[in-house]
């Protein structure tokens, strides 16, 4: 079974697209900034897109869709 499974995900963002592209970046930031390290305390993952599926699941990253603007 893997963790955090992807329907406890599904309830914390909009959608596969936006779950995808919210952890690759912060798992980017995880590897690239050792002082930006994991918001969750001992991870159960090793790596880096784990440790921040981790944080979505435990609610240390949200994600706010911005409806743009329309122009008169």
């Amino acid at each position: 079974m893997l963790y955090p499974s992807i329907d406890s995900l599904m309830d914390k963002l909009d959608s596969k697209y936006t779950l995808v592209t919210v952890s690759a970046k912060r798992a980017r930031e995880i590897r690239e900034d050792s002082s930006r390290g994991p918001l969750v305390n001992r991870p159960k993952a090793h790596k880096p897109v784990g440790m921040a599926l981790e944080e979505i699941l435990e609610e240390h990253l949200r994600f706010e869709r911005i409806t743009p603007v329309e122009e008169e």
